[in-house]
């Protein structure tokens, strides 16, 4: 039997195809990343591999023979998707998309799907490859940005007191929120696409200030800055201005983020408070500028009275003294303010009984109510009425209040002060037979530089602040002040309340009856025989009308009195001149007053003369810079004459106490003392 030839040999063709296909499989069957299976022209599937069963959780024994739209979710197969995506893959050679499917548990995954048509050589078509990659955890990310965006988007826009918005490199507007709205006028379809320069004035647009703050935002990748910018209006507004640049993840410049803060309200602020200091600023150095010329007036008013003079020059003497008195009370009322409104208004605190304080009051106030004939009466209780407060302060208040009753009080009318126990409260009530108060002002007549102008009184109504430091002096000892009345021309109440002190009655034996305010000594305190020995003095002040008239005054009471103008001419007369006291002005040029005392306290002959300083400023630091310094006084100009005499006392105390002493022997140094009622701080 023979075989033909041709009959036994194999078709190398198929044979070829066949082992492609097995390499093919032995490829593809191992991969786990994505599901690759094939499916026959109707959509059956006919391969699966290790991915597809990994992915969609079915065994190939499962799924082969099944129809691909198993799965899809019922939504898509009722719009009859599958076979939309195979119509497509036959048309085009290939599809692509997106969306959910199902597994075999029912759980659903977000699948990349590519389906590529397969065809025969002669172009029939032979099936479909398709390829399904699980995305799900990379949806997941992609949903949560853009969640996160949108939450971004969602917060961006519903800030209103911000523009927040973004640039293009180029410094186009790109987006808008409600607060750019809010802040520049512009609705987003009338600024999208507009450049930024359109915010700023014409003239900061023109010198390139937009281009500059793109620039430098670009290079230092943030721009901060303040300036002028203008609303759709044309209205203008102070912004505070943070541009931001933003880059893509390969660094290049995509644009910029800006938010702009309207600031015009706080930058207001800001000029108040700084204006509101230099005001301060100004008020002390005008207080103490008033205060140089208010001196030698005062000295040369207390030599007038130590001459003989008519009674015309009498009566335009008190006059004179009247206005000088009042004058100062304004100036010292002024530095008052500017202390209480800056936080540094210091007490002085101790044990003091308020009868002493009512008495130094009523006595401050009597120039006032004498000139109007006006009677004062007092109703205070027999037992002392002791706390713990500021003496000097409290005599202050009082006085305002009795000033003010003065003023709004007709000639020879009566102001009466009740003072009495209100449990653990002491109560002082001051009331007038004035022109009253309207009900509405009862509350207003406390505020800084506060008049009631409607009602009828006197033409000068002084600053408007004298009532305010009441309130805040009362206050700072822990009590209430209030203003009552009936209504216009039935006088005024004013009621004060203060907590009492539980110190007994002992604890008044070391205090001081005349206050803080006049000056205290550890020395004893002069005979008159000691206070009326001539005593020599030295009197330092660079204003030559105060130092002349000074000097006038002491040598009318008897003294040797050298004046020197400077520091240097002190130098000079302490050569051939041993003080027994030396009164030096502070703020002197070129060479100040402490350095004046340092030159004179080490010259030998002077160890044992007393030094007072003489100033316009009286807070509590200058009192303490001049105790640092070595003054032993500190007055405050300009100086009721009544502290000259006890500067001399002292000084002539002092004197007697040395004389039998051979060598000479140091004392123990002063307590500084405090300015004059109405100037100490």
């Amino acid at each position: 039997m023979t075989t033909s030839g041709p009959a036994l040999q194999p078709d190398t063709g198929l044979a070829a195809e066949g082992h492609s296909g097995r390499r093919f499989e032995a490829l593809v069957q191992p991969i786990e990343d994505y599901a690759i299976f094939l499916l026959d022209p109707r959509g059956y599937v006919v391969s699966w591999n290790n991915g597809a069963a990994r992915i969609k959780g079915y065994a190939a024994h499962e799924i082969i023979g099944q129809h691909f739209s198993r799965f899809y979710t019922d939504e898509a197969n009722g719009r009859r998707w599958p076979e939309h995506e195979l119509e497509q893959a036959a048309l085009h050679g290939r599809f692509n998309d997106e969306g959910w499917r199902v597994r075999k548990d029912g759980s659903m995954f977000w699948a990349n799907v590519v389906i590529t048509a397969l065809r025969e050589q002669d172009g029939s078509l032979a099936g479909f490859a398709k390829v399904t990659r699980d995305l799900t955890a990379e949806r997941r990310q992609v949903e949560a940005l853009r969640l996160s965006e949108e939450r971004f988007r969602l917060l961006v826009e519903s800030v209103s007191d911000y523009a927040i918005f973004m640039l293009d490199p180029q410094g186009r507007v790109v987006s808008w929120n409600s607060g750019a709205t809010n802040l520049k006028g512009y609705r987003p379809a009338e600024i999208v696409g507009q450049h930024f320069s359109v915010f700023y004035p014409p003239e900061a647009a023109a010198a390139g200030a937009p281009e500059r703050e793109l620039r430098r935002a670009a290079e230092l990748g943030r721009c901060t800055n303040e300036g002028w910018r203008v609303r759709k209006d044309g209205s203008m507004f102070w912004a505070n201005v943070t541009l931001t640049a933003i880059h893509d993840m390969h660094g290049r410049l995509t644009g910029f983020a800006k938010v702009t803060r309207d600031m015009t309200e706080s930058r207001r602020t800001d000029e108040l408070e700084h204006s509101s200091e230099q005001m301060k600023q100004f008020l002390a150095m005008l207080a103490h500028e008033l205060r140089n010329p208010l001196a030698p007036v005062r000295n040369a008013i207390a030599t007038m009275r130590l001459m003989q003079a008519s009674p015309e020059i009498e009566q335009a003497r008190d006059l004179i003294d009247r206005q000088i008195v009042h004058l100062t009370r304004l100036v010292d009322d002024l530095l008052d303010v500017g202390r209480i409104t800056s936080g540094k208004i210091e007490l002085r605190e101790a044990p003091l009984d308020l009868c002493e304080v009512m008495k130094h009051a009523v006595d401050a106030a009597r120039p006032f109510t004498a000139a109007r004939r006006q009677q004062v009466e007092v109703n205070m209780p027999d037992a002392p009425l002791i706390m713990t407060g500021d003496h000097t302060r409290l005599v202050q208040v009082l006085q305002n209040l009795l000033h003010n009753a003065s003023k709004f009080s007709p000639d020879e009318s009566r102001i009466v002060i009740d003072t009495h126990r209100a449990g653990r409260t002491v109560q002082i009530q001051v009331r007038d037979e004035g022109r009253g108060l309207r009900p509405e002002t009862f509350e207003s007549i406390f505020g800084l530089f506060s008049q009631d102008r409607s009602m009828p009184g006197p033409s000068e109504n002084g600053l408007g602040i004298g009532l305010m430091l009441c309130r805040s002096l009362i206050e700072l000892h822990g009590g209430t002040i209030s203003a009552t009345s009936a209504g216009p021309g039935t006088g005024s109440t004013f009621t004060i309340r203060l907590p009492l002190s539980r110190a007994s009655a002992q604890a008044m034996s070391g205090a001081n009856p005349l206050g803080d305010g006049l000056i205290s000594t550890v020395e004893p305190i002069a005979s008159a025989q000691d206070a009326a020995a001539p005593l020599r003095v030295l009197v330092v002040d660079d204003n030559r009308d105060s130092a002349d008239s000074l000097a006038m005054l002491l040598e009318l009471k008897g003294h040797d009195v050298r004046v020197a103008y400077s520091a240097t001419q002190a130098r000079e007369c302490v050569s051939d001149f041993t003080p027994d006291a030396a009164l030096i002005d502070i703020a002197m040029p070129e060479i100040d007053g402490y350095a004046a005392l340092r030159f004179l306290r080490a010259h030998a002959p002077l160890a044992h003369t007393l030094f007072a300083a003489m100033t316009g400023f009286g807070q509590a630091a200058d009192i303490e810079l001049t105790r640092a310094a070595g003054f032993e006084m500190h007055l405050v100009k300009p100086v009721d004459t009544s502290l000259f005499d006890e500067v001399l006392a002292r000084a002539a105390v002092r004197r007697a106490a040395l004389a039998p002493l051979s060598p000479l022997t140091p004392l123990s140094p002063l307590t500084p003392p405090s300015s004059s009622s109405s100037s100490s701080s």
